[in-house]
């Protein structure tokens, strides 16, 4: 049985807990690994480790810095097929799909290779006679970044990669669905020339998260996981008065206009509610459909759907792979059932499809009819199941968009560049998508969304990523003539 530990100091540490977690193979259902969770004496451990190597990496230079990104930009990039099979073989997403999700998180690491400019400060000279007043940013200290399954390598790189070249020291709490991607990055970053200390995994489980959010030598902790969590993680850190971004779950909208092109929408929608079996918080899992566009978009969904080649994720041929549990593939299906009876059209049942006999595999879904107040269209389903919600204008449709509690991202399909333009002016989400289903923002912008999806008011990587790893000094300075010196008890004057 394969064992998967912590990487402390550079090196990889055997766990003392004696506490495990298996680790499935999701496209065969048999455990490949054990993975170590951690103790409170190991996150102290992590912690102290992380706190002394600060002390130099904080002063270590911006050139220093910017050549270990770069050294690691070229490792990641050599080695990107190998990290996008480890990936797969532990979350069950397509070779495809790791592949791309490897090549986003280098976005991220590029993005972090220009630190130098990211990090410039701004100067006023001869604020009053002799006086100048110059902004600094500089690092926090110890940050933490507790991670998804669903992302194991591009959410790291969200976090890590700007920290870590803004000089803080980082420890990485993994899922401990898939942890083995970030203890590889870790491997190649040391080998990158990292010091030892400055990037640590800390794999475990609940009893990891709390010890490191109570812990008081973490300065920020950044999330992404569901809305429940991300709300505890985000009230506990900052009851410890720590920073803390944490990013939560989503219920994603695409709204089809009459004008669309169909045969697009249709592409995008399949492509965007399917992929990676639908565990992702950009996917798409409502299509709202105006008046004629309804009927029209379902046809076209429908007759895509038994196109999807459903598989394992190391298959060449496979497009959609299995869902990451076999209790999640039978939440999902659950989902399902429900939904029929509280009176949804159920035009495919993913369960009906002839699935692969091992592993937790679960078919594309397609519910129509859908009404706002069933649970399907509720809840994050965090699977394959696409429901479809007919209205009868486009104001109705924004209207339910924005009273959905979840503002994470949303998209348009439409040729009217007026409907596209009031769309993006009027709808409450933090990312928006115009013929483009799945808004994801390159690494130079910044994700994040709005309401019940986003606790703090920092969103990930990008220019909020260098302000939320750093904060601002401002300094005000004269060097005076000595013999010019006295005494003066009124108010600085210019």
């Amino acid at each position: 049985m394969r064992k998967i530990h912590h990487f402390i100091s550079g090196q990889k540490q055997i766990g003392t807990s004696g506490r495990v977690h298996n680790v499935y193979d999701p496209s065969s259902g048999l455990v490949q690994a054990e993975v170590d969770l951690a103790s409170l004496d190991e996150v102290n451990e992590a912690v102290t480790v992380a706190q002394e190597a600060a002390l130099s990496w904080k002063e270590s230079s911006l050139t220093q810095r910017t050549q270990i990104m770069f050294a690691f930009r070229e490792i990641l990039s050599a080695r990107a097929n190998e990290l996008a099979k480890i990936i797969s073989r532990e979350h069950g997403k397509v070779i495809s799909d790791a592949f791309g999700e490897v090549a986003r998180g280098i976005e991220n690491v590029e993005f972090a290779c220009g630190i130098g400019q990211h990090l410039k400060g701004e100067i006023n000279e001869q604020v009053s006679a002799g006086i100048e007043v110059y902004s600094l940013r500089q690092p926090l200290g110890v940050v933490v970044g507790i991670t998804p399954f669903n992302f194991p390598a591009m959410v790291p790189c969200w976090m890590f990669a700007t920290a870590i070249a803004s000089g803080n020291t980082f420890i990485c709490k993994p899922s401990e669905r898939d942890p083995s991607a970030s203890m590889l990055i870790a491997e190649w970053f040391k080998e990158a020339g990292l010091p030892d200390g400055v990037f640590n995994v800390l794999n475990g489980d609940k009893v990891a998260v709390d010890g490191l959010i109570n812990h008081p030598g973490i300065s920020a902790i950044s999330f992404v996981g569901s809305t429940p969590i991300a709300r505890y993680v985000y009230e506990r850190g900052t009851q410890a008065g720590k920073r803390v971004q944490a990013l939560g779950g989503a219920k994603n909208h695409m709204l089809v206009l009459p004008d669309a092109d169909i045969e697009m929408a249709a592409d995008a929608a399949v492509s965007a509610a399917y992929g990676s079996a639908g565990e992702r918080c950009m996917a798409i899992s409502a299509v709202v459909a105006v008046g004629t566009a309804a009927d029209e978009i379902v046809e076209a969904i429908a007759s895509r759907i038994p196109n999807v080649k459903i598989g394992p994720g190391d298959a060449p041929d496979s497009e959609m792979g299995p869902l990451i549990t076999a209790e999640h593939r039978d939440k999902v299906a659950a989902y399902v059932m429900r939904a029929r009876e509280a009176g949804a059209v159920v035009v495919e049942d993913g369960a009906d499809r002839n699935l692969p006999k091992a592993g937790f595999f679960y078919g594309p879904t397609l519910l129509d009819q859908v009404t706002r107040d069933m649970e399907c269209y509720r809840d994050e389903i965090f699977g394959p199941v696409l429901s479809v919600v007919r209205v009868t204008t486009f104001e109705e449709a924004i209207t339910l968009i924005n009273s959905n509690p979840y503002g994470n991202g949303t998209a348009i399909f439409t040729r009217d560049g007026g409907a596209a333009r009031k769309f993006q002016h009027e709808v409450e989400v933090g990312m928006v998508g115009i013929n483009v289903p799945i808004p994801v923002p390159v690494a130079y912008h910044s994700f994040g969304g709005w309401k019940a999806s986003l606790f703090g008011d920092a969103h990930m990587y990008g220019p909020d990523g260098v302000r939320f790893f750093t904060r601002a000094k401002v300094v005000t300075a004269r060097w005076p003539d000595p013999g010019t010196s006295s005494v003066d008890l009124g108010f600085p004057r210019n």
